[in-house]
């Protein structure tokens, strides 16, 4: 299928790890003109360098510095965006991984840390780019979630909080800034990124590998398809819904999970 993202301009907030990375890989396949943020310089241009061969003539890629918690510097890279294309099609946010830890042994700061990472990093790229994207009355905005917004976690409860609000401010959205722009949101379930892999050095028992603690993992969840998602999975449902053929969808939610969760 043939996505019509071939010239597309798409920001990807967190693009430079994970399912961000793999997002940003993906659009460039496609070739679409890629922006990828982080506030890391050094992961930016690591980054930059594992998605230069999928660079073509009509796909380019460009990174940026920067703190999608900052509202200032979302602006900067609003500018510099408009400066280098002079438009934007698309933007996909996508925060950091989750915080471990319950009511109680989250403190009030770790509180105002998770909704500034998982709540105020899509409400401050929104909110910059929801002009230029309103512009060709076409944009597309995909908040990438988590499945702890509809079934939280208790050892996650900041995220799950957070999470949950991200999914209510996404279905608001699609109302007050239709029709120029679809806004849609993906809930993912276990994806084998980077925060499982720490998990798995923090956790793993002598001589075992990552992909049997994967298993025994996806054992411990039970999830229907007996294993965990892939990033590259991930992207493809992310490509769909910030492409012009998922053009009479907004609003919606569509769970990349293995069906991980129970509810309907």
């Amino acid at each position: 299928m043939d996505l019509k993202l071939k010239d597309k301009v798409v920001v990807v907030t967190g693009g430079t790890s994970g399912i961000g990375l793999e997002t940003a890989r993906q659009l460039l396949s496609e070739q679409a003109r890629v922006v990828i943020c982080g506030r890391n310089e050094e992961r930016l241009r690591n980054a930059s360098k594992q998605l230069e061969p999928t660079c073509s003539e009509r796909a380019s890629l460009f990174g940026v510095r920067c703190d999608v918690t900052d509202s200032d510097d979302v602006q900067s890279m609003h500018d510099v965006v408009l400066r280098e294309f002079g438009r934007v099609d698309g933007l996909v946010c996508n925060a950091g991984e989750a915080k471990e830890g319950n009511f109680f042994t989250n403190t009030v700061q770790d509180w105002r840390d998770e909704l500034d990472l998982k709540f105020f990093s899509y409400v401050h790229p929104i909110r910059t780019f929801a002009d230029a994207l309103k512009r060709h009355a076409s944009g597309s905005i995909v908040c990438v979630n988590s499945t702890v917004s509809t079934q939280p976690e208790p050892h996650l409860m900041t995220s799950s909080a957070a999470r949950g609000g991200v999914l209510n401010l996404a279905k608001s959205l699609a109302g007050a800034l239709g029709p120029e722009i679809r806004v849609n949101s993906v809930t993912m379930g276990p994806i084998a990124s980077g925060q499982w892999e720490r998990r798995y050095e923090k956790r793993k028992t002598p001589g075992q590998t990552y992909d049997d603690w994967l298993l025994q993992e996806a054992g411990k969840r039970d999830i229907p398809l007996r294993r965990f998602g892939r990033p590259e999975e991930a992207a493809a449902a992310i490509l769909f819904l910030v492409s012009p053929q998922a053009s009479y969808i907004t609003g919606a939610r569509l769970e990349v999970s293995g069906g991980t969760t129970r509810h309907i």
